[in-house]
């Protein structure tokens, strides 16, 4: 009996290598840990749970995005396009834009171009005709977009449902159209596009290199990279209330509005998890893109990351 213990011990020895092994292999399987939230979680899990939370917040995302920000993403979001300031005729990529704020006011700033510039060239043209005149606006009134188009991709199908109800109820059908698409992997061919933006999506993208490298990828040379995400606070008593305000207000607004209290404690912990302005600075030049800089708006509270593609 005693000669035998060696083996046995041998054995168990050999026994709980392979288990380590196994676990392994099905660690790494899984694939690398990363973050959801506060929480760490499989990469595959992390896109998942972020699916089901945008599926979820969907219907509300709007009336929530107001009630969270006390209506101030529509100023950021109108300093975006003016800072884009496209011209008519531009190619507009939307990712994770399916409620279609930012393809909505792509499309009512061209066609404010395209009225100025009517308006400058019959000023300057004196002798039309009454008729020639109602003819020109009657023209500009069928292409106020000019050739402009503006293509919405989000993977979520509920926000890309919301965002095509918004469009016929607003009634924007011209230069419009919306794809299913994931932002790591866009089904678009390369160099298509002048504009890429990306508002308040990025920092729930699973690979933000490879969403990085796509949107190098489809631009146009020339074509410039912006993002508008929530950032972080250099000041420390606005850092401190913005806090309190973020973990103590915001998932019970959750609560009340939307009925769903854990999405919005994780887009909260998302956004401390997102990396600082100089960080996500660093990755967009990693990507290949040239003059990359940003502008802080409310002192961090979000920052607006520009780029282009030379």
């Amino acid at each position: 009996a005693a000669g035998l213990c060696p083996s046995r011990a041998l054995l168990a020895c050999r026994r709980g290598a392979l288990q380590a092994l196994c676990g392994s292999v099905r660690g790494l399987a899984a694939g690398p840990k990363m973050h959801f939230g506060f929480q760490t979680v499989t990469e595959e899990e992390r896109r998942e749970k972020i699916y089901q939370v945008f599926e979820s917040v969907a219907k509300k995302y709007d009336v929530m995005n107001d009630s969270m920000t006390l209506g101030i993403h529509r100023v950021w979001k109108d300093i975006l396009m003016r800072k884009m300031n496209p011209c008519p005729g531009t190619l507009l990529l939307d990712v994770a834009g399916g409620t279609g704020d930012i393809a909505f006011r792509f499309i009512n700033y061209v066609r404010s171009v395209r009225e100025r510039q009517l308006q400058q060239k019959l000023k300057h043209q004196q002798n039309l005709s009454w008729q020639e005149i109602a003819e020109s606006y009657q023209d500009n009134k069928f292409k106020s977009l000019g050739d402009s188009q503006v293509v919405v991709c989000d993977i979520n199908k509920e926000m890309l449902k919301v965002g095509k109800q918004k469009a016929q109820h607003l009634g924007y059908t011209e230069g419009l159209s919306w794809v299913l698409g994931n932002a790591e992997e866009l089904p678009f061919d390369d160099d298509k596009f002048d504009v890429y933006t990306i508002a308040f999506g990025i920092r729930n993208v699973t690979r933000i290199d490879l969403a990085l490298q796509e949107a190098y990828r489809v631009l146009k040379p020339g074509g410039r990279f912006l993002c508008l995400e929530f950032s972080h606070v250099s000041n420390p008593l606005l850092s401190r209330l913005y806090d309190l305000y973020s973990f103590h207000v915001i998932p019970v607004l959750g609560e009340v509005i939307a009925g769903d209290w854990k999405s919005y404690q994780y887009l909260v912990e998302s956004i401390r998890r997102f990396p600082v302005q100089e960080e996500l600075k660093a990755m967009i030049e990693d990507a290949g893109f040239f003059k990359v800089d940003y502008q802080n708006l409310n002192l961090g509270i979000v920052a607006i990351h520009s780029g282009f593609k030379l």
